[in-house]
């Protein structure tokens, strides 16, 4: 259970912080500080709780461990679980202090495409995205690198690629991140919600399947 509480407080504060930033301060920091917000929180995450799950917090990472050999189908499951219900609680307290300012209301960091682009731009951004991202978790935490390293290796990872693609998606490459907040938008996050599933889980399986057939790894 240890692993699964672990799961559930890290995407709790993944949420509540990263989302937080852009919803609470995203006029005053603008697209990097929001980057930066969950760029740190998974570093800060990374090394709080990566002694005990492996610091996940994303069913996309999950899952792509699961395709690299990493972690067994129950443990997988529960972990999906614990980010699932990690997500949706640190929404609910996001939407809970939102609503004390009714200039935020309905806006609670949940994932669109912009307008400006076309749903297949979004599911081309997800899909790379979450690729690179789980990429570089595989491979910071693989038995042949210096693990010491590794939260921050996969934080500035993800700053790099909210930099890149907060105009585009706002950013998931995490399924968990994006269903937590569109439960409580609705509308159009809720409508385009399987994108945020869908392409972030195939972009951690094409990851996976890298390092399960050592495509790019010396044993």
């Amino acid at each position: 259970m240890k692993k699964y509480i672990a799961e559930l407080i890290g995407t709790f504060s993944l949420v509540f912080f990263g989302c937080g930033s852009a919803v609470f301060a995203g006029s005053q920091v603008g697209l990097l500080g929001i980057s930066f917000a969950f760029g740190l929180v998974i570093v800060g995450m990374a090394y709080a709780i990566g002694p005990i799950s492996g610091c996940h917090i994303n069913p996309a990472v999950t899952i792509g461990a699961l395709t690299a050999g990493r972690i067994n189908v129950p443990d997988a499951i529960g972990y999906i679980v614990s980010q699932l219900a990690g997500a949706v609680i640190g929404s609910a307290a996001l939407v809970a202090i939102a609503n004390g300012n009714p200039a935020l209301a309905g806006n609670f960091g949940q994932n669109v495409v912009n307008s400006n682009y076309t749903l297949l731009s979004g599911i081309l951004f997800e899909t790379i995205a979450t690729f690179i991202f789980v990429f570089v978790i595989l491979g910071a935490t693989h038995k042949n690198a210096d693990s010491k390293f590794a939260g921050l290796a996969i934080g500035f990872t993800l700053v790099l690629i909210h930099i890149v693609g907060i105009p585009i998606t706002k950013v998931s490459v995490n399924p968990a991140r994006s269903f937590g907040p569109a439960l409580f938008a609705c509308g159009d996050a809720l409508a385009q919600l399987w994108i945020f599933i869908v392409f972030p889980i195939l972009g951690g399986v094409l990851a996976g399947a890298l390092f399960k057939y050592k495509a790019l790894t010396q044993d």
